[in-house]
């Protein structure tokens, strides 16, 4: 087959291409005007997180201190602080990275969950000890639920 056998001129419109454009569809890549979703979904708002340095500070003076093995708490209360302010401490003895990201997340959703039982109102600091790494959730679980009924009985005060 030659070039003379081949018809120069384009052919009319037939129908529409069986896959869409790339821009058609604003979540696919290469849309210009939507980033892609990175990272985790947007917090629920049962806890919030503790940014101020200034509070760190004041646990060591205003806290009170709880402890149910393998965790401990202490507590600042303030009423101001709705929805219940956080921060985690987990550290290296507790064991590696995933290790101690795993004992942060479950410690995470279990004080969201108290939080909705009701938590009072104030800044939360959660720490964990190596013996929260191999504890099952359910073991971590009932360590959280002990002390937050704690903190709601010296809120009750």
């Amino acid at each position: 087959m030659g070039e003379a056998d081949v018809s120069a001129q384009q052919p009319e419109a037939g129908q529409a291409a069986r896959v869409p454009s790339s821009h058609e569809h604003a979540s696919r890549p290469g849309d210009p005007e939507v980033a892609p979703g990175q990272g985790s979904p947007p917090a629920v708002g049962l806890i919030g997180r503790i940014h101020e340095r200034a509070v760190f500070g004041r646990f060591r003076t205003e806290g009170h201190r709880f402890r149910h093995d393998p965790l401990w708490l202490s507590w600042i209360r303030d009423d101001d602080a709705v929805p219940p302010r956080a921060a985690f401490a987990v550290g290296r003895a507790v064991g590696g990275a995933a290790s101690r990201n795993r004992v942060r997340r479950r410690l995470r959703a279990l004080l969201a969950r108290e939080a909705a039982r009701g938590l009072p109102g104030g800044w939360y600091l959660v720490g964990a000890g190596p013996s929260a790494a191999p504890a099952s959730f359910d073991e971590l679980a009932t360590a959280t639920a002990a002390l937050a009924a704690r903190v709601r009985r010296e809120a009750g005060r």
